[in-house]
């Protein structure tokens, strides 16, 4: 039996994961981080945002392209030069459902012979649509659970258990 349809819905379902996570994350909550060098909540929206695009230009690559070829990205390049310490969380957060929803509906219903077909990362090396549909569910995943650890460290330097 395959696990593309359970892998299919982790990723669809990974915007309301977030949301739960982020009720009631305002104010100076979302510019928390807990040690220097370290993103905040503003900034891991800001990051899923653009990863998401990232994964919806991959995605539509392989399926349309023969084996193409697949860029890496410097995410702390992005961090800076995108200004993600400026960047509105809620409109981030918004992006990412809107690009997610329109990813999950380009894979919804293909074939699953389709989640076999592959591009060349230029880091990972050979990725499956499968690999890449994955790692999107598992990356949105960490970083929710990042953000509640932020949330938790927050309270706790707050004083509010």
């Amino acid at each position: 039996m395959s696990d593309i349809p359970t892998i299919l819905e982790r990723f669809r379902r990974s915007p309301e994961v977030l949301a739960v996570v982020l009720t009631g994350v305002f104010g100076e909550e979302e510019d928390y981080t807990t040690a220097p060098g370290k993103w905040s909540i503003r900034q891991i929206l800001a990051h899923l945002a653009d990863t998401e695009t990232v994964y919806a230009h991959r995605l539509r690559q392989v399926l349309a392209e023969e084996n193409p070829t697949l860029m890496a990205f410097d995410q702390e390049a992005w961090a800076r030069n995108l200004d993600y310490r400026r960047r509105k969380p809620k409109q981030s957060l918004e992006t990412f459902r809107r690009v997610r929803a329109e990813n999950y509906e380009l894979l919804h219903g293909l074939s699953e012979g389709v989640f076999a077909r592959t591009g060349n990362h230029t880091e990972r090396g050979r990725v499956t649509v499968r690999d890449i549909v994955e790692g999107a569910a598992n990356h949105a995943e960490s970083h929710a659970r990042q953000m509640q650890q932020i949330r938790d460290a927050y309270k706790q330097a707050k004083g509010n258990k």
